[in-house]
């Protein structure tokens, strides 16, 4: 991997990882558009650390708060009915959905999952999902008046995420529509949720760089493309707190059926794979 494919893989995945555009479909896509070799899923979860941090320093101030108020109700059962402490056992529960089953089918998420039909069709199907919660949520709730339901409901949908071209974004700002949070309350929950998730998914993974097995990139191009990550993640996130606060999700609907419709068409006629 050249260090140009790295800053250009980078700024995919700081991009993708927030949009509700799938970060792993685009990483898969994106280079078999431009000819150049599949990063790889040890790749892709290593520059998360990039987007993990963009999303630990914007939130930093609520994380912090939900982390300390978590820890007191661990304590103290009277503390659990406090928001903070309540969105800290949101957290956990929500994670612990994506933890199974990224275990239970970690291998046919490092080969089969990643292949260009399954891809595209997901881009698709999902599309149509985000669609129907965005049209159909009343929106009329908002993070304090989540509850455990809540919580499972959206962890069970980051799960989805697991595989390229679902959107681990799309997935819990459409399940969190779906409990009829309002936009910018789903996707500001999302971030906060999907922490734990990357953290320890690039942890895992970066095992394979450390013992020395190849990621598809030198050291050096891991770091480049886990910084311009870092960068352009935390641009996404303000962007798309901003945007949802007044506009549906239809643009990135369209983007999403369109980007699938050519990967499906261009894999179909041989022109990628």
């Amino acid at each position: 991997m050249s260090a140009f494919e790295a800053i250009i893989l980078g700024i995919v995945q700081g991009l993708t990882e927030f949009l509700p555009i799938s970060s792993t479909g685009h990483l898969r896509i994106i280079p078999a558009f431009a000819g150049w070799d599949d990063p790889g899923a040890a790749f892709t979860a290593v520059i998360q650390l990039g987007t993990t941090a963009a999303v630990l320093i914007y939130f930093r101030r609520d994380l912090w708060r939900i982390a300390l108020a978590w820890l007191d109700s661990v304590r103290t059962r009277g503390r659990r009915r406090d928001l903070d402490a309540r969105l800290g056992w949101y957290i956990v529960i929500g994670t612990i959905p994506i933890g199974i089953f990224g275990l239970i089918f970690k291998d046919q998420i490092e080969t089969g999952a990643r292949d260009l039909y399954l891809i595209g069709s997901a881009l698709i199907a999902f599309g149509l999902i985000m669609l129907a919660a965005d049209r159909f949520s009343k929106k009329t709730r908002d993070i304090a008046d989540m509850n455990a339901h809540d919580g499972v409901f959206v962890g069970v949908a980051q799960a989805l995420a697991l595989i390229p071209g679902v959107s681990r974004s799309g997935a819990t700002i459409s399940a969190g529509l779906f409990r009829e949070l309002g936009r910018e309350a789903a996707a500001r929950y999302s971030f906060l949720l999907s922490t734990p998730a990357i953290v320890i998914s690039a942890l895992f993974e970066s095992r394979k760089f450390i013992r020395g097995d190849d990621t598809g990139a030198s050291g050096f191009e891991l770091a480049l493309a886990t910084l311009f990550a870092f960068i352009v993640g935390y641009v996404s996130i303000a962007f798309l707190l901003r945007y949802l606060a007044r506009h549906t999700l239809n643009i990135f609907v369209a983007y999403r059926i369109g980007l699938g419709t050519l990967v499906l068409a261009l894999t179909g006629a041989g022109a990628i794979s």
